[in-house]
């Protein structure tokens, strides 16, 4: 059942990889420029590239990441850092200069809103510390991108802001619902919040921040412009298509499943909240499935996606699929098959992608909560050696979830 936990995740990636759903939705028209951003930045492009033959273009990727080749900006993430700067730099110096005639295609996905950092009236070490705060508070990504947005001279909207060309954007989605003003913050996409609820954001988890809040304030009273708005003329230079989402790579999954003679069901693809509490909610499901084989039939697998969030106070290691599966661990009645991992192959500070719940962890006698307070979700499964170690995936579709209820 372990080999099946694993082959069914790799054969999802291979499915909803992202050279594969970018070559199909490229469009006709050779683009006079490409700008390509994000953890499957670099397969989009060669898609493109293999298609059009030789673009000018502009790739930024997370350092680490195998760029196939192709000349890139190797910036930081999560924290931006100068290379993030000179990479937003550059692509806003392209676009000004670019005519009304020009066709630009853009290739965005996860991680961009790091990779392409360009503050907007506070400096690079203020919001790198503002970025990792929010991070470790338990913000939703629609709340941390609110703030992100409002300190950029690049997010919500404000490059497409900046130039006369037409664009086609097309998107690896890793948010939940799918909104393109969210995936990467939306450089090129309208945004529907405001300099009052990205304040109302720090207000909320306590993050005091003055040199950022004072930006906040300062927009709030017209100092500086507000983000892209629905209503904005320029948008009628914008088209755009998601590519790849979630949902595909959950479909990848269960359809290999039931080729295998499996029953597989999909119980969402948008779950978020605190991780701990989206454990206890599949956990309580799997202990009713398992009294009464209600609502679904079992044996069968659970598959679930979205993103989680982690309210991080220890100092320990992990990221949101760990801290999911330990709680899991913790609120099941007896043991089971499980896997939960990131697509992008790495799970928040930590180089595992997740890890795997096996009968085994089981008889290790652990004791998961000394793990949950310190955070420490990565060390719990190291000691019981169930760690999934993929590197970059070269992609980023969110959370992937798998159970096996027998």
């Amino acid at each position: 059942m372990k080999s099946l936990l694993l082959a069914t995740f790799r054969q999802a990636l291979v499915e909803a990889h992202p050279y594969r759903l970018t070559l199909r939705a490229l469009p006709k028209a050779r683009p006079h420029l490409i700008l390509a951003v994000g953890k499957g930045a670099s397969w989009m492009l060669k898609a493109a590239l293999d298609r059009y033959g030789e673009v000018p273009y502009h790739l930024t990727l997370p350092k680490g990441q195998d760029a196939l080749g192709l000349r890139a900006v190797f910036a930081g993430h999560p924290l931006p850092d100068g290379e993030s700067l000179r990479a937003a730099q550059e692509v806003l110096e392209l676009l000004k200069g670019l005519s009304p005639k020009a066709r630009v295609l853009a290739l965005v996905s996860g991680g961009g809103s790091a990779l392409w950092c360009l503050p907007l009236g506070i400096s690079l070490e203020a919001k790198r510390a503002l970025t990792e705060a929010l991070l470790k508070s338990g913000a939703c990504i629609r709340e941390i991108n609110a703030v992100r947005k409002h300190l950029s001279q690049v997010k919500g909207g404000r490059l497409l802001k900046a130039t006369q060309a037409r664009l086609h954007v097309l998107l690896l989605s890793d948010v939940p619902g799918d909104d393109p003003g969210v995936i990467a913050s939306g450089p090129f996409h309208p945004d529907s919040s405001t300099y009052l609820e990205a304040l109302a954001v720090l207000d909320r988890y306590g993050l005091a921040f003055p040199e950022a809040r004072r930006v906040l304030e300062e927009g709030l009273r017209g100092r500086f412009p507000e983000t892209l708005k629905p209503q904005d003329p320029a948008l009628k230079r914008l088209s755009y298509r998601i590519v790849g989402r979630n949902l595909d790579l959950l479909k990848a999954a269960q359809g290999f499943l039931r080729r295998q003679g499996y029953r597989a069901v999909i119980l969402s693809d948008r779950f978020g909240g605190e991780a701990r509490a989206l454990a206890r909610f599949h956990a309580e499901l799997v202990e009713t499935l398992r009294a009464h084989g209600l609502p679904f039939k079992k044996p069968l697998f659970l598959l679930s996606g979205g993103e989680a969030q982690v309210q991080v106070r220890g100092k320990g290691r992990g990221g949101r699929n760990l801290e999911f599966l330990l709680a899991l661990y913790a609120h099941l009645q007896a043991p089971l098959y499980a896997l939960a991992a990131d697509s992008d192959g790495l799970d928040g500070p930590s180089e595992a992608a997740g890890a795997l719940l096996t009968p085994e962890v089981w008889n290790l006698g652990l004791d998961p909560r000394p793990f949950l307070e310190a955070n420490d979700s990565y060390g719990f499964f190291e000691q019981a050696g169930t760690l999934l170690k993929t590197g970059p995936t070269g992609t980023n579709l969110n959370d992937f979830r798998l159970l096996f209820v027998d």
